[in-house]
Order: structure tokens, then C-alpha cells, then sequence
């Protein structure tokens, strides 16, 4: 299903117009399903309830978009609301960009996407930011069902070839608090890694 788009404008924006244009050519290629725009400064109380502070802003799918956004842009931010690959990558660029804030609450408001942070957990050259973002997520949801989902996929990463992949694993293997973790945590006592060891020593504290 395309996403749909509530743009928030203004008659004195130099970057507004070119936003409706290209959310406009959007909606004539079936790309996103609906768009609706709104002048502030007609509805000065429209953007209230929604904490808009300035314009141009989009919410496009799930996903909030502040300041100027290139046509290619968008389309690109709109295509992510369709598949998990694309939720994956645009919690990525929103913790890159340090939006953790937009992350917490795109997966508050639906868990499953917990899942989409799996790949930030099994890739070594993500940037520091991102995966501390990431585990910020994650550990929210410390001893939920919807992190106990993830153990299978968890467990297999402690069999990663980077260290900091199977120490995060573990970690959040711990945080699980799942009785099948134990096997997974276990295996890594005796890690080639002392930092992967210690941790692994520690979650098993956590599961109790």
C-alpha cells in the first residue's frame, strides 16, 4: 500500500512549493496513495496537535521529514514504508542523523519493528552512533515478547566473525530474559574475544 503524505506549508516558504511539486508528481505515479496540504498560516492551529514548528513539514508514511527534501528524496523515504529492508534503512539514516526520538516512537507504535534494527546489531561498520542508538531502542524492550521474538536471529549472530557483533548478541540475548537464550550466551563463555567472554558473563546474570 503507497504511503500517504499531510504536508504543512506556508505562503512565504522559498522551499514549499518545490515540496508540493514533487509530492504532487508522487501522487501522479501511484507512489504515495493520498496528499494533503496545509497552509499554516491559513490554519495557524493546524500543526499544533503534530509539534510542527516549522515549514516545509512532512509526515510521509510512518515517517516525519523536516526542512527542504529533493523529489529523489522523497520517493526514496516513501518507498521505505513499504518492506522491512526499507524500515531497516530509514531507522539507519534517523539514528545516524541522531532522530532516536522518531525511532522510539515509530517502534513504539508498532513492535514488529524492533526487528528492523537487527541489521544495524550485525553490522560492524555501522558508525558508533547508530549502533549506540540502536541498543538504546532495543533496550527498551528489556524482557518484552517482542525482543523474545528475536533471540533465534540474536543467537545467530554470536557466530559472527566481528567481535563487537557477538558481544552485542549476547548482550541482548541477556536482556531477553528467555530461558532458550541460555544455550546461545553459553557458547560464548569460551569466545576468542576476553570483551565477548565478559559480556556474555554478564548477560547470563541478566537471565536470571
Amino acid at each position: 500500500m503507497p504511503a500517504d503524505a499531510l504536508l504543512f506549508l506556508s505562503s512565504h516558504c522559498p522551499h514549499c512549493p518545490a515540496m508540493l511539486r514533487g509530492l504532487g508528481e508522487l501522487l501522479k505515479r501511484g507512489v504515495i496513495g493520498r496528499l494533503e496540504a496545509v497552509n499554516l498560516e491559513v490554519w495557524p492551529d493546524a500543526g499544533v496537535a503534530l509539534g510542527v514548528r516549522s515549514v516545509p513539514w512532512l509526515r510521509l508514511g510512518p515517517f516525519v521529514l523536516t526542512g527542504a527534501r529533493a523529489s529523489v528524496e522523497l520517493e526514496t523515504w516513501a518507498r521505505r514504508a513499504e518492506s522491512p529492508a526499507g524500515m531497516a534503512d530509514a531507522l539507519h539514516e534517523l539514528l545516524k542523523t541522531g532522530d532516536l526520538p522518531q525511532v522510539l516512537d515509530l517502534v513504539s507504535r508498532d513492535a514488529t519493528r524492533l526487528a528492523a534494527l537487527l541489521p544495524i546489531v550485525a553490522n560492524p561498520e555501522a558508525s558508533m552512533n547508530v549502533r549506540v542508538g540502536a541498543g538504546a531502542v532495543l533496550e527498551e524492550y528489556a524482557g518484552s515478547t517482542v525482543l523474545a521474538s528475536l533471540v533465534p536471529e540474536l543467537g545467530a549472530l554470536t557466530r559472527h566473525a566481528d567481535a563487537r557483533v557477538r558481544a552485542d548478541a549476547c548482550h541482548y540475548l541477556g536482556l531477553s530474559r528467555q530461558a532458550e537464550a541460555r544455550m546461545w550466551i553459553e557458547s560464548c563463555l569460551a569466545d576468542t574475544s576476553t570483551e565477548v567472554r565478559e559480556i556474555a558473563a554478564e548477560a547470563l546474570e541478566n537471565l536470571g
